[in-house]
């Protein structure tokens, strides 16, 4: 029987660090209590565990509201323990959300949704929910979350560009420049009153955006907006955002982003997270600064409502 259905995949990211540090039979016990806890509160919010994969769990809500307000629930209750637990053993977690047809066999269940929902959790960051447009349309208003629209990006298995989202769950991120509830069919929240303009110079040609461009893309696919033709620049390499008067660049990659701001010899590196782009500066993708080949774009930030101390 197919059923419309929203699937949930959370993993811990991170979890061969954990073994690293701890050895195989500390890590296995952390990693099973993680993944019981995972479980746990998918079924307290009215989602079923449908089974266990490693370090990850794979869930399936009737609706996707209960699907998204059960995933940040999740993340809330995980950051909340996170302070309490030892460094060696704390755990971040990540997750996808995607919703469509399931076929459900025996207690397995089956459909593009399945994929792809383990697809968003593999390329989200540690502490991020990604959700496909349809998730979100479907979830409207579920509590106590906004949606920042991240554009048209790659998925593993799909022939073409995906509409995607993340899901902001922490209780103190304003939403201002997120695409709030009542407005996703304009997918966008009301504008920032402050515009901004980020200018990007690779091999002597410059690339202007300005705040209403956003989100912007860095990578060696075509599709990107800023086209970085070298091996070692994963296809979709980055993101910038506009967050709160600011451009914000979040790493998307398999081999990481450095930053280094003009008048600093310490380069800021990015694995999966993000950086407030300000004044004059420089990115290196891929590899760091210290391979003199590295590919580094500059970047000039102008007219935003960022000021530094």
């Amino acid at each position: 029987m197919t059923v419309l259905s929203t699937m949930v995949f959370a993993d811990i990211s991170g979890s061969t660090a954990l073994f690293e540090a701890l050895g195989n039979e500390r890590a296995t016990e952390a990693v099973t209590q993680m993944t019981r806890r995972i479980g746990d509160a998918l079924q307290a919010c009215g989602g079923r565990v449908v089974k266990t994969l490693g370090d990850g769990v794979l869930g399936i809500f009737g609706d996707a509201a209960g699907a998204v307000a059960a995933t940040a629930t999740l993340l809330r209750q995980q950051q909340a323990r996170q302070g309490r637990w030892p460094q060696p053993v704390r755990m971040d977690l990540r997750v996808g959300v995607a919703s469509g047809e399931v076929v459900e066999v025996d207690g397995d269940c089956y459909g593009d949704a399945v994929n792809v929902a383990s697809r968003l959790c593999e390329r989200a960051g540690a502490g991020e929910i990604w959700a496909t447009e349809t998730t979100v349309l479907l979830a409207g208003a579920a509590p106590e979350v906004w949606y920042r629209k991240m554009g048209l990006l790659e998925i593993r298995g799909k022939s073409e560009l995906q509409m995607l989202y993340q899901v902001e769950w922490r209780e103190d991120e304003a939403p201002d420049s997120l695409t709030m509830q009542a407005t996703l069919m304009s997918s966008f929240a009301p504008e920032d009153s402050v515009l901004g303009q980020i200018q990007f110079s690779w091999h002597g040609v410059d690339h202007t955006f300005s705040s209403s461009d956003v989100p912007v893309l860095l990578g060696r696919a075509t599709t990107a907006q800023l086209c970085i033709n070298d091996p070692r620049v994963s296809r979709l390499h980055a993101r910038i955002d506009w967050r709160n008067g600011g451009f914000v660049l979040t790493d998307m990659s398999s081999f990481g982003t450095w930053v280094r701001f003009e008048g600093s010899d310490s380069p800021v590196r990015l694995r999966r997270d993000g950086c407030l782009l300000h004044g004059t500066g420089e990115i290196a993708l891929g590899v760091s600064f210290m391979e003199s080949s590295a590919p580094v774009i500059r970047f000039h930030v102008a007219g935003t409502s960022v000021h530094l101390v």
